[in-house]
């Protein structure tokens, strides 16, 4: 198999997962979710953190469900992710004992929205046995799962018999090709046995992930001509800050470019004390940045230059960002179509006044060296020009003018 063929890509999928009633797959928007990192256990701290990445825009939640103690904590986090007026759906991560907990806890399995299975550690002489438990429960409680397949905790036996079989080819693939291979039959066996044990096609969502850009663009190009499943992307362990930010955007951009992929998750290491609503919002501008979604007005902003050495430019370019997500909550809720909003924050006259005309509201700046004025555009005319050192707060007050007037408030019916 010549590699153009092992890598034919083909568009997104057909079938549709219905998750606690968030749509994934088919023609609806690719779907951004995010993952806790507390102690399950703790019903207080893990509510917090979901409520915290639902508000930052993560449309599921996954859970790590690892204990008897984390698993017996979930309908209590439940609760009071209600009593905080949260209503994303959250999802079970299980790994090793699933098959164990989601019996010995019914609660758990009632409430949890998915259940995500690892088929690579659900034990090793009673794979199916195991594997089988959990999408019956599944089944019971009309729930989807993901088969989460993982290069760093593959099916040891199913790789040893794909190793041995390619050992003994005229021509063997590389021991990369052959980690892919397995990757993708264990994903693909796995569907096969969930639909044999009774679960619907539709109900089903796959996942394979790795470490390395490359191997998942490959893997998820075989895993895409092979089946019409929802698939989740994402690097398994994408890294720490920018390395982790451009890991993520190169790899999934390319897939979702090619029409491959209906969730994603950018899954980032958090600095010590860092958000771990960062990589909710890295997906949303990977998904915004290709115009596939939108969540937020977006800031044109030049990088600088000599002719723009003073950080009042910076200061107001990261404020006026600041104002658009704190405002965004409400804006969102009040002001339909908000969020395709365009502003340009520009530091000179070379490109400011072009770029402005551009977006929807922008200002440009004057530069170091030229007149202390700065010129406001609308709709691609000049509006007003500012000057003095409170223009950045008259250039919000502007802007939340301009927001009323542009996205008016939808009207209520009469007699509503």
């Amino acid at each position: 198999m010549t590699a153009p063929d092992r890598l034919r890509p083909r568009r997104r999928s057909t079938a549709t997962v219905d998750i606690g009633g968030v749509l994934v797959g088919s023609a609806h928007p690719v779907v951004v979710q995010s993952m806790t990192n507390t102690d399950t256990a703790d019903p207080d701290a893990t509510a917090i953190q979901v409520a915290r990445l639902a508000h930052a825009g993560s449309q599921l939640v996954r859970v790590t469900v690892n204990t008897d103690a984390a698993a017996a904590a979930v309908p209590e986090m439940l609760r009071k992710l209600a009593d905080l007026g949260v209503s994303v759906p959250v999802v079970g991560d299980f790994h090793y004992n699933g098959h164990k907990l989601l019996i010995d806890h019914p609660a758990a399995a009632a409430g949890l929205a998915k259940y995500r299975i690892n088929p690579g550690n659900v034990g090793a002489k009673r794979h199916d046995e195991h594997f089988q438990t959990i999408v019956r429960v599944a089944i019971d409680n009309d729930k989807p799962v993901r088969i989460g397949v993982n290069w760093g905790s593959l099916d040891q036996q199913l790789l040893t018999d794909l190793m041995d079989r390619n050992a003994r080819r005229p021509e063997p693939l590389d021991a990369r090709d052959v980690m892919i291979d397995a990757m993708i039959e264990s994903a693909m066996r796995s569907a096969e046995l969930a639909e044999a044990t009774g679960l619907r096609h539709d109900r089903i969502i796959i996942s394979a992930k790795v470490s390395r850009v490359r191997d998942l663009v490959d893997v998820y190009r075989l895993l895409a001509a092979r089946s019409d499943y929802p698939l989740h992307l994402g690097l398994t362990e994408a890294g720490l800050g920018m390395k982790g930010i451009v890991a993520s955007t190169a790899g999934i951009a390319i897939l979702l470019e090619e029409g491959i992929g209906d969730t994603i998750r950018v899954s980032l290491t958090p600095a010590p004390g860092g958000e771990r609503e960062e990589e909710v919002r890295v997906a949303q501008q990977i998904l915004q940045s290709m115009g596939l979604r939108a969540f937020l007005p977006q800031v044109s902003a030049c990088p600088g230059c000599g002719r723009t050495t003073s950080t009042f430019f910076q200061e107001m370019a990261e404020k006026i960002q600041g104002h658009l997500r704190d405002r965004m909550p409400e804006w969102r809720s009040i002001h339909p179509g908000v969020e395709d909003m365009t502003v340009a924050v520009m530091g000179c006259v070379v490109n400011g006044p072009g770029e402005s005309k551009h977006a929807d509201i922008g200002i440009s700046l004057p530069g170091t060296f030229e007149d202390p004025v700065a010129p406001v555009f609308m709709d691609g005319k000049l509006d007003r020009t500012l000057r003095g050192e409170g223009l950045v707060d008259e250039f919000i007050a502007i802007l939340e003018d301009y927001v009323e007037r542009r996205y008016p408030a939808a009207r209520e019916p009469v007699g509503a």
